[in-house]
């Protein structure tokens, strides 16, 4: 097995979003959906940003231990300096030490 078809993929892309919500837009200008339905996708988007977050939250970690710089992470929160993901390692390190302690937060969350 090759590195490539090692390597993890995120499960949703910027582009699976734009091609999503440009099929979603013309539903809806179509009439196609009504204002419950839009609340309730808002809601279903909202809980899935919300996870997005977390796995972020443990890739960044997972990057640390595996070695990755701040200064090599940086770019990745849009900016050129350190102080994003210091800060956002910082507040998470307060609930905990390494990704395998956060996996089991978000383990004891989905499960609560």
């Amino acid at each position: 097995m090759s590195e490539e078809t090692r390597r993890p993929r995120a499960p949703i892309t910027e582009s699976d979003i734009l091609a999503w919500l440009e099929t979603a837009a013309a539903a809806v200008q179509a009439g196609e959906v009504n204002a419950q339905e839009l609340i309730d996708l808002l809601g279903e988007f909202r809980r899935a940003s919300a996870a997005c977050a977390d796995a972020s939250d443990w890739l960044l970690l997972a990057a640390r231990e595996g070695g990755a710089s701040l200064r090599q992470i940086a770019p990745v929160f849009g900016k050129g300096y350190v102080r994003a993901p210091a800060a956002r390692l910082e507040k998470l390190h307060r609930q905990a030490q390494n990704s395998d302690q956060w996996l089991a937060i978000l383990r004891h969350k989905q499960t609560a």
